[in-house]
């Protein structure tokens, strides 16, 4: 017994014509016959009397005929239930740390305000974390500030960013405002854990120029170096929209260094396998649009 048969039986019900239903059903009275016998087997009752060209319901066939018309009312309940979930549904999206910090919120509340049925579970870790958790499909998209390392994963850039050298006002270099890049060998740095996209980016570059530095602290919060920072323990390479507010404010320098740059591309990233709804895709293409 199935939807289909249920169907058939409804309209067989509602119009007292097997022609007529097929006809209505657009499909060809002896499949309705069939239909009206195989729901008469399963059953082993007789659903219909049929004297002469008539047909007439059986005390049998008005008791499947109420169950028939919740069946169905409910299928087709669950069918508009799942599809206003296709449409509008729940994206699950997840942050690197200084997207999470500087442009999430906006990202988000910015999408909410035309697509306020699309709910939106955001999630904010380091970059290898984001990366895992797409892999084992915790989310569903990941907005990220370093290199996407799994073949299994597809990423688009959205949004240039700069890492910049800062110090506290009181620093050496803050007197000077530029230095070469060799004024660097063996300076104390504060950095991001191990996982962290600008952690991945500060120790490539200064790698690639042979520049030899030593770890002054690591810590896995961007708020916790700058403030480290902002109290003279030590310098750090960072986000520099992470730090626009403290510059203002005179808590930290930001320190020009010749012939050596941070500069960086955020990325949209998600399973290659993931099957994207048309949430998923709004809030993508939300992303990819995003001016902040």
């Amino acid at each position: 017994m199935t939807l289909r048969h249920l169907t058939i039986f409804l309209v067989v019900c509602d119009e007292n014509n097997m022609t007529t239903a097929a006809e209505k059903l657009h499909i060809a009275q002896p499949s309705v016959s069939q239909a009206i016998a195989e729901l008469e087997k399963h059953y082993n009752l007789k659903l219909f009397e049929r004297l002469g060209r008539k047909l007439f319901i059986t005390a049998a066939g008005q008791k499947l005929l109420s169950y028939a018309r919740h069946i169905l009312n409910l299928s087709n309940e669950a069918e508009a239930a799942m599809q206003e979930i296709f449409e509008q549904g729940m994206v699950r999206v997840g942050a690197s740390v200084t997207i999470g910090t500087c442009i999430f919120h906006r990202l988000i509340r910015d999408f909410i305000q035309n697509n306020s049925h699309t709910k939106i579970a955001p999630s904010v870790n380091n970059t290898r974390i984001i990366e895992n958790m797409l892999l084992l499909d915790q989310l569903d998209l990941g907005l990220i500030e370093g290199n996407v390392h799994s073949q299994l994963l597809v990423a688009q850039p959205f949004m240039k960013d700069e890492l910049v050298l800062v110090t506290d006002p009181n620093h050496p270099f803050a007197a000077k405002g530029r230095i070469a890049a060799i004024e660097l060998t063996d300076a104390d740095f504060l950095v991001r854990e191990e996982g962290s996209g600008t952690r991945e980016l500060f120790t490539s570059v200064m790698a690639s120029h042979g520049i030899s530095w030593q770890t002054g602290g690591v810590y896995n919060s961007a708020e916790a170096i700058k403030n480290a920072v902002a109290a003279g323990l030590a310098i750090t390479v960072i986000s520099k929209m992470s730090v626009q507010n403290e510059i203002t404010r005179k808590e930290l320098v930001i320190i020009t260094i010749d012939d050596l740059n941070f500069r960086r591309q955020f990325s949209l990233a998600y399973h290659k396998n993931k099957f994207i709804t048309p949430a998923l895709a709004k809030f993508m293409q939300h992303t990819l649009r995003f001016d902040q």
